[in-house]
């Protein structure tokens, strides 16, 4: 396992397009992790940055491999958890929904409206019923060390906005994209949904760098999205989200204290509906990761 202590920061990377590595990174290894949930989208890079510990997952596998739709959030969410990890930066890249936004710019996303639909958003089901508030999806303590980082690697960044999650794979018709912007979402991506709630029941600190690369379909500039335009700032894009995963590292590693706000790191404090006799054992199983701590805690009550 990741991290020596139990109170010890492990940084877990999610990587999006254009993200398929972590530079900088000291005693790395890949390493298959086995979760009950089916099969990661990759084997998980094992290292070190400055003497902290780094995970890091290519959410769309090397190669980029895997659509949207077709990744297991499940199965990453569980793997991280079970490799250590305490704290997960989701590196995404985003249409814009605003001119004040352009491609380029970095927005620490702290809001989503999930409009996916054909995805697994849930650890939990029949025979384990619980329900975690998703008031606040990210952590307002990573935010700022993620934001601190931005500004340490000289990357302008955007604090605040709201992440639309469609299904994909495809981008989205015009009618669409204006009706996002009459919702004042500021930014649209593929895969956050449901990455966030996941990580809300793993009871992970999460937060998320949207990275704009094109206006979508509602500017008049670009009203066709076309993946050759997106990837020339996607790559722009990557090499700096590196040189932010760098500077943010050495951060986490100083942290002295969990982060207050028990919201993110104590999800299933009082989550779980389930009386203990009606539980499902094979489903408790498969949530060993998930809900051991909880689990343990109410056993020793």
């Amino acid at each position: 396992m990741a991290g020596d202590r139990a109170d010890a920061p492990v940084l877990g990377v999610l990587g999006g397009s254009g993200v398929y590595d972590v530079d900088g990174l000291a005693n790395k290894q890949w390493r298959k992790i086995q979760s009950p949930w089916g099969e990661p989208s990759d084997e998980l890079l094992f290292g070190e940055i400055a003497g902290q510990a780094v995970v890091f997952l290519p959410r769309h596998g090397r190669g980029h491999k895997l659509s949207p739709t077709d990744i297991n959030y499940r199965a990453n969410i569980d793997a991280l958890k079970r490799a250590g990890v305490t704290d997960v930066v989701s590196v995404s890249a985003c249409g814009s929904f605003r001119a004040d936004l352009p491609p380029g710019t970095f927005v620490l996303v702290d809001q989503f409206i999930d409009r996916t639909f054909a995805r697994e958003k849930s650890f939990f089901g029949a025979g384990m019923v619980a329900h975690v508030s998703m008031a606040h999806p990210t952590c307002a303590c990573l935010g700022e060390a993620v934001a601190a980082a931005a500004a340490d690697a000289g990357i302008k960044m955007v604090k605040g906005g709201t992440y639309l999650a469609m299904e994909g794979p495809q981008f989205s018709s015009l009618a669409e994209s204006n009706l996002y912007r009459s919702w004042q979402c500021d930014v649209i991506g593929m895969t956050n949904m449901p990455e966030a709630k996941l990580a809300r029941e793993a009871e992970l600190r999460y937060a998320t760098i949207a990275m704009v690369t094109d206006f979508d379909c509602w500017h008049p500039d670009h009203d066709h999205v076309n993946v050759a335009d997106v990837i020339k700032v996607l790559l722009a894009n990557a090499e700096r989200a590196r040189s932010l995963v760098k500077a943010l590292a050495p951060r986490l590693k100083s942290r002295k204290n969990p982060c207050p706000t028990i919201a993110c790191h104590r999800a299933l404090d009082n989550a779980l509906i389930t009386a203990p006799q009606a539980r499902d054992p094979a489903l408790l199983k498969k949530l060993d990761s998930v809900v051991g701590r909880v689990l343990k805690e109410q056993a020793g009550s």
